[in-house]
């Protein structure tokens, strides 16, 4: 019987750059539920590099570590990126107890995927959708702010001092949003077609601005993600994000 390598205890840390948790890591492999890779790492049955990793919060890179379990070295799936036009009424959750319609049921994809972010079920328009764990993180994460572009229809005719109003940012309950910018594309009595581009990303913030004005948002469509714009997608219709497109957004998501 070979003999098993010397267990290495790691401490409980923040995961570097490039590093996920381990039971993740063979959750996505598809080796078992998150819960039970937990509990093949506390058997000592995993090894990382060669050395058996049992305790917990353990972390590794899935690009670069040699991860094994049983001394069968996992395989990672191939990392897929979407750009799917969401339609109204669809939600973009991985899990749903209501069963309403999912993003997720939407994109035909070999692998398992999750929204980057997402869109309330009015909202339409341009969400992407990814394995790439990682990727998700950064586009999800404050600090990168990747501007958003939408349509906004408004019911009623909104005038320059409300537009200069978003533009200069408006007091929620998280305090004032940032700057926006915001152009007029079509002006009736009875509504108002808008183009807004936001950089930060609260909860509803679209429809909260104008609300917070006093107005009713009718119809919002998410058009663009960065430089990733909508353009040919029916409702419900995705293609695949070019290699181009994928590098813009972990270049602009780098530290």
């Amino acid at each position: 019987m070979p003999r098993r390598p010397r267990p290495v205890k790691q401490k409980p840390s923040t995961a570097p750059e490039g590093m996920q948790r381990l039971q993740k890591i063979l959750a996505n492999s598809g080796i078992d539920s998150r819960r039970k890779c937990e509990e093949l790492i506390q058997e000592g049955v995993v090894t990382v590099n060669g050395q058996v990793v049992d305790t917990l919060p353990a972390f590794a890179n899935p690009d670069t570590d040699d991860i094994r379990v049983d001394g069968h070295r996992i395989k990672q799936p191939k990392k897929l990126y979407y750009l799917l036009n969401k339609p109204k009424g669809v939600i973009c959750t991985s899990f749903d107890p209501q069963h309403r319609p999912k993003a997720v049921d939407l994109v035909d994809s070999p692998e398992r995927v999750m929204c980057v972010g997402r869109l309330d079920s009015d909202t339409t328009g341009a969400i992407i959708l990814t394995n790439d764990s990682e990727l998700i993180n950064r586009l999800t994460h404050p600090r990168y702010e990747l501007p958003k572009t939408y349509q906004v229809t408004i019911r009623g005719r909104m005038e320059g001092e409300d537009i200069e109003k978003i533009k200069k940012g408006v007091w929620l309950s998280e305090g004032k949003t940032e700057r926006a910018a915001i152009k007029v594309l079509r002006k009736s009595n009875e509504d108002t077609l808008l183009e807004v581009s936001i950089r930060q990303g609260l909860n509803r913030q679209v429809r909260r601005t104008f609300a917070h004005l006093g107005y009713k948002v009718k119809a919002l469509k998410r058009t663009q993600i960065g430089n990733i714009v909508l353009k040919g997608l029916a409702p419900g219709a995705y293609t695949r994000l070019t290699p181009a497109q994928v590098a813009y957004l972990k270049r602009t998501t780098e530290k």
